[in-house]
């Protein structure tokens, strides 16, 4: 019995050293091994008692480790603070000035909130169930968040002349990179945890809130960033004259040849509707959520024809404008989802990806290459959709899902305008 006690805190140590190994560091108040600590052990022949300290010194490390992620007052007091979200609109028209001090406005105004919206996902993870929460890939991110914090925090301000924004600028460029893989982080350790996983409702209340709180984190340090730039027909992130035909065929064409790598061959892209409607719009998170779309349509468009590769069924993609908002639907022919199935995609750890067993279909490189920088690869995790869903609510939008198992799906899309004539969402 003794010798098992010591196999499991041994387990439990080792388990506890890989937290921060994926991200390259130590967990936060962990001593780098051999500084200060007893040697470890490396025969069972050697005293116990020996064995007994070193372990009991390797416990205490993971205390201290374990209380730093929660015992610290001044996140405490951060997430105990209202964040202050903004509108498009006031991003859109508050955005330039001569003399350049709405990037001062703009550089003190995220000093003030990065910090606080950082601290309420901290509180997130510390929500979590505690087998969820110790799981060592999703600790490694809720350490990345307090390290984040505490960066944020300890730069000085205000921020009242150019070269303290500029140094803020790349103290946030760096964080922008630093956090860029965290969706593949929560998707691997979610994966990696779901059997001890108790309630699905708590886990998809805390990914709906960490990956929209991550899109408005990302939205509002970009456009500070984007500020900076004098880019044609753009007010930081917002393109003050966009035009959803643009974006569809580009994205189109990307992910078409993404589907030609993996399959040799790729549907052609239709579309229809109100093809020259242009307006203010942020095209970043729409960006990543039609790439979705095609991925999925273009999969199930091919494997669905397998049988039928030279004349394979387009994807149509309707485009409609009015005053309040946009809707586009695409259309496939990819053979649809089962009913039973329908409800299902919208959940995290979902999917159907390696439904099919034709070797024409075999290998992993369209799950592979089919990455976005800024969320991650999704194929074959179950994340795409629920977090388009997601992403286009927070957005004051809509995602829809109409399936006719046997001939294929419809995709609506739908998101209000921000130009300030009807009510808007928040960022």
């Amino acid at each position: 019995m003794a010798n098992l006690r010591i196999l499991t805190l041994l387990s439990s140590s080792r388990a506890a050293g890989c937290t921060s190994a994926r991200l390259g560091r130590l967990p936060l108040g962990l001593s780098a091994p051999g500084a200060g600590k007893p040697a470890v052990l490396s025969t069972w022949g050697q005293d116990v008692t020996d064995l007994g300290q070193n372990y009991q010194y390797q416990a205490q490390e993971r205390a201290r480790c374990v209380t730093s992620f929660y015992n610290q007052s001044a996140i405490d007091v951060a997430a105990a603070k209202t964040s202050v979200r903004l509108t498009p609109t006031t991003m859109l028209y508050s955005g330039r000035s001569a003399d350049g001090s709405h990037l001062l406005r703009s550089a003190e105004y995220l000093h003030k909130e990065l910090p606080v919206r950082i601290a309420h996902r901290i509180a997130g993870f510390r929500g979590l169930p505690f087998i969820v929460g110790c799981n060592p890939t999703i600790l490694a991110v809720h350490e990345l968040y307090i390290r984040s914090f505490h960066l944020l925090t300890e730069f000085p301000g205000p921020i009242v002349d150019h070269d303290t924004d500029l140094q803020y600028c790349r103290m946030v460029r760096d964080l922008l990179e630093d956090h860029s893989d965290v969706v593949t982080h929560l998707a691997e350790g979610f994966k990696e945890c779901r059997k001890h996983i108790q309630d699905p409702g708590l886990i998809k209340t805390f990914l709906d809130r960490t990956l929209t709180s991550r899109l408005a984190l990302r939205m509002l340090a970009e456009h500070h960033l984007a500020l900076h730039d004098e880019k044609p027909n753009f007010v930081g992130i917002i393109c003050v004259n966009f035009s959803p035909k643009a974006l569809i065929e580009k994205k189109a064409d990307a992910v078409r040849e993404l589907c030609k790598l993996k399959y040799g061959t790729a549907p052609e892209i239709r579309l229809n509707g109100h093809l020259d409607c242009s307006f203010p719009y942020t095209p970043q998170p729409l960006d990543y959520i039609l790439h979705e779309m095609f991925k999925n349509a273009m999969r199930a468009t091919v494997e669905g024809n397998l049988d039928n590769r030279e004349r394979m069924p387009p994807i149509t993609v309707t485009i409609a404008n009015n005053d309040i908002d946009f809707v586009i639907r695409i259309s496939d022919r990819g053979g649809g989802i089962r009913n039973d199935l329908v409800k299902k995609v919208w959940n995290y750890g979902f999917t159907t990806s390696g439904d099919t067993d034709d070797s024409r279909v075999s290998g992993g490189l369209f799950g592979h290459v089919m990455e976005n920088r800024n969320v991650g690869p999704m194929h074959g995790y179950g994340f795409g959709l629920p977090a388009c869903k997601a992403y286009v609510e927070y957005l004051g939008g809509s995602l829809s899902l109409y399936s006719m198992y046997g001939i294929g799906s419809d995709i609506y899309i739908r998101l209000r305008h921000i130009d300030g004539k009807h009510e808007s969402f928040r960022i």
